[in-house]
């Protein structure tokens, strides 16, 4: 169990309080007052979004209220969680944080007071009490706010403070290191999908680096226009991740690290290509305007006897592809999982099965792979074999490494 707390000097606080005044805009004839005393919510001097991270229930977080400057009596404040809230901040910040299920959080010692002398108030603690009706891929949020305050004025744009849970999420990954294991899964005729927009996402741990490293690739039957990605090809760094657009070739700025998990997420708006690297933009190319179908997914580098020589050592979760190009505030909201039900989400393989040889589509939308009916070249220039099985090759890790905070 965890208790978070911040307390911020009065110094600053009274810095804040100018800049938060001077910004503020006013109505002709007005004059304001700068040596008026305010209330506001300790942390929202910067934002008004914080983490918190629950690991395991009941989890705490201490919330206090803040003065602009040392109170002269005691002053009552009282905090409630107020959900209405959090629709109007979605709306302003092209977000979509979930309110906490009902019975999973309450708040404590909600009435607290700034005593004579202080600056800040005692604290009222919110608590999680369980996550078990928390729905996989929502991120959760819970607004704080100050519905009541005797003696003081509050400062309106540090009213409310929203928590942001973040869990900390272990899960089964796929293991890719045997080459035998690559191959491509081609869907049905019925189930190609003409994309003039998309993003495409994979989440990948990397255990070491060499000389040309295929990850996978999302593209037609055909293999045109294909979205294909591979590192230290084209002359860059073994680490150098390279995208091979249906437009041309994109390099990562980011040179990747192992031993540690990334969501790459390539986004295609009608006129840019991007690349983001956990949901920040790291690079971006011009497209050219056309749309590109998606009805094939190839894991690693299944062409004929490269297998062995540009393999893939580590682990991958979370692949999806959507028929949107996603924001960055909505890449980053995705890191550990997204909600199965998103709007634009057309296949979503989690890659956590832990047993089987079918990695399951959790939309719904019937685009399981099933890797004892996949298709490659085996010889250069045999063309595409068909119904081969390489279940045999599926292996799943679950340990200390898995883990992420949502």
């Amino acid at each position: 169990m965890k208790i978070y707390n911040f307390i911020i000097r009065p110094f600053f606080l009274f810095v804040l309080s100018l800049e938060v005044f001077t910004l503020s805009s006013c109505t002709e004839g007005d004059r304001f007052d700068y040596g008026r005393n305010r209330v506001f919510i300790t942390g929202t001097e910067t934002a008004p979004l914080t983490k918190f991270v629950v690991e395991d229930t009941p989890s705490m977080y201490a919330v206090t209220a803040s003065a602009t400057d040392k109170v002269s009596k005691d002053i009552d404040v009282r905090f409630a969680i107020d959900n209405s809230l959090l629709e109007a901040y979605n709306k302003e910040h092209n977000t979509n944080y979930y309110p906490v299920p009902d019975g999973s959080v309450a708040i404590e010692d909600a009435n607290a007071v700034i005593r004579s002398g202080k600056t800040f108030s005692t604290p009222a603690t919110v608590k999680v009490i369980s996550t078990e009706n928390f729905a996989d891929g929502r991120v959760y949020v819970i607004p704080v706010t100050m519905d009541q305050v005797n003696g003081l004025d509050v400062l309106e744009p540090s009213k409310t403070i929203f928590l942001q849970i973040s869990r900390v999420i272990h899960f089964t990954s796929l293991n890719i290191s045997n080459t035998n294991l690559y191959s491509n899964f081609i869907f049905a005729e019925d189930k190609k999908q003409e994309l003039s927009n998309f993003t495409y996402e994979i989440k990948f741990y990397s255990q070491d680096w060499h000389r040309i490293t295929r990850l996978c690739s999302f593209t037609s039957k055909d293999e045109q226009r294909s979205s294909m990605l591979r590192f230290g090809e084209y002359g860059q760094d073994v680490n150098a991740l390279q995208w091979v657009s249906p437009s041309g070739s994109i390099i990562s700025n980011t040179r990747f690290s192992t031993d540690r998990w990334y969501t790459l997420s390539l986004t295609y708006d009608g006129s840019k290509l991007t690349m983001y690297v956990d949901g920040v933009k790291d690079a971006q190319g011009d497209g050219d305007g056309k749309p590109v179908d998606f009805q094939r997914f190839e894991l690693g580098m299944s062409w004929t006897g490269y297998r062995g020589s540009q393999y893939f050592h580590g682990r991958i979760a979370e692949v999806r592809v959507w028929n949107r190009a996603l924001s960055s505030a909505e890449l980053q909201m995705g890191l550990c999982g997204v909600d199965s039900k998103s709007e634009g989400l057309i296949a979503y393989w989690k890659m956590n099965e832990g047993e089987g040889h079918i990695f399951k589509d959790a939309t719904g939308h019937g685009y399981d792979m099933d890797w004892t009916n996949t298709a490659r070249e085996i010889y250069e220039g045999a063309g595409l074999s068909h119904n081969l099985d390489y279940s045999s090759a599926i292996a799943w890790d679950q340990d200390d490494k898995n883990k992420c905070n949502q």
